[in-house]
């Protein structure tokens, strides 16, 4: 199906959401279309605040939101469907368009397995009324399925489009980039030289992948690793249990722009512990990058600003690589949590492979390094 007839026959004004790759298509015609005018389009920092942001939307204008999400973040949006938009407190309707990562049958990464297995019942558990769209679907299939979805929606009940791997085509040409010139990869092969044998937590996506590749290139264990794969903005965290458990073991964290600001809390609690042995490093390409390139609000904040406020002792930004270097010294050095903000460009290897050991590997191999 073509992207511009879905986004037609739902007929909405109004879209948010959190890019996936799965949702290409409607991403760069939102982009393309649309840019990032909040009137008519906004990139959020998770899919909760995607739902409490439609639902002040149509608060304020009486009208449909479009909320678009990959399904992993159907957890984040539980609460806020539950105990904002249910029928049973406010009813407030929204459009749900969800990419069906791990589908069954369709091979995917391990962390999308289970959350593909249960998509459609997390969507009937929160009463939210579905119609899958696959290559197949046929645009009356559609029309007939939003025709449905009407009456729900006029009695305050959400519903959902799942969207099948390559069901929607024809999306428009979009150049991602920024101003930035360090490279990803090349940020993390500077931080393994300085980490050397300390235990490192990196974040989901294509950071995690670069970090595996370059052991291989290195000839190094894997086990100094724990590779965050799914559970997206969660690897601060992560990490923060690691340092504060083991706290003579000097622990980093390579997080990124869009997960770090999916859950910033996370630096708030950080801030407030203060563990001596953490090193928290965001990689800020301003894009979400893994998904597709469309941008974060990580280009107008000033994260560093924001770890200070949180009550990091030290937080620095960099946009050099001897700058990187010196400040990663610093870190590694001074005994005290640490923040170090990269500034990078957007960009990847086309043949950055995956990991080749399994996530249960990486978990055992990692804990026998830390208990060792």
């Amino acid at each position: 199906m073509k992207v511009k007839t879905l986004v037609d026959i739902i007929g909405a004004e109004f879209y948010t959401g959190v890019p996936d790759s799965q949702l290409k298509a409607l991403c760069n015609y939102l982009i393309d279309r649309h840019g990032t005018d909040p009137a008519h389009h906004i990139i959020a920092a998770n899919e909760g605040n995607c739902t409490a942001l439609a639902a002040g939307y149509h608060l304020a204008t009486g009208r449909i939101p479009v909320v678009y999400m990959q399904n992993s973040g159907e957890g984040n949006i539980i609460n806020p469907v539950a105990s904002l938009l249910d029928e049973h407190v406010y009813g407030i309707p929204v459009v749900f368009i969800i990419g069906w990562r791990g589908e069954p049958g369709i091979h995917d990464e391990p962390q999308h397995v289970y959350q593909g297995e249960v998509t459609l019942k997390l969507l009937e558990d929160m009463n939210i009324s579905a119609f899958v769209i696959g290559k197949d679907t046929t645009d009356a299939e559609a029309e007939a399925a939003m025709e449905k979805f009407k009456t729900e929606l006029t009695e305050g009940r959400s519903v959902a489009f799942v969207i099948r791997k390559g069901a929607l085509s024809d999306s428009p040409s979009v150049e991602y980039r920024n101003d930035h010139t360090m490279i990803r990869e090349e940020i993390i092969h500077h931080i393994t030289a300085v980490s050397g044998e300390d235990p490192v937590v990196s974040t989901t996506g294509k950071a995690s992948r670069e970090l595996f590749e370059i052991r291989e290139a290195n000839g190094q264990s894997h086990k100094y690793d724990f590779l965050t794969v799914g559970s997206m903005g969660h690897s601060s965290s992560i990490a923060l249990g690691v340092a504060l458990n083991k706290p003579g073991v000097r622990t980093w964290c390579i997080d990124g722009d869009g997960a770090a600001l999916m859950h910033m809390g996370a630096m708030a609690v950080i801030g407030n512990y203060k563990p001596d042995n953490l090193i928290h490093i965001v990689i800020n390409n301003e894009a979400h990058e893994t998904v597709g390139g469309m941008p974060t609000v990580a280009g107008s904040a000033d994260m560093t600003k924001v770890a200070e406020a949180c009550g990091y002792p030290h937080t620095v930004t960099v946009e050099d690589y001897e700058s990187l270097d010196r400040e990663l010294e610093l870190a590694r050095d001074r005994g005290e949590l640490s923040f170090i903000e990269v500034k990078c460009g957007i960009g990847a290897r086309e043949d950055l492979g995956r990991p080749t050991t399994t996530a249960r590997q990486n978990k055992e191999l990692f804990m026998d390094y830390l208990h060792g």
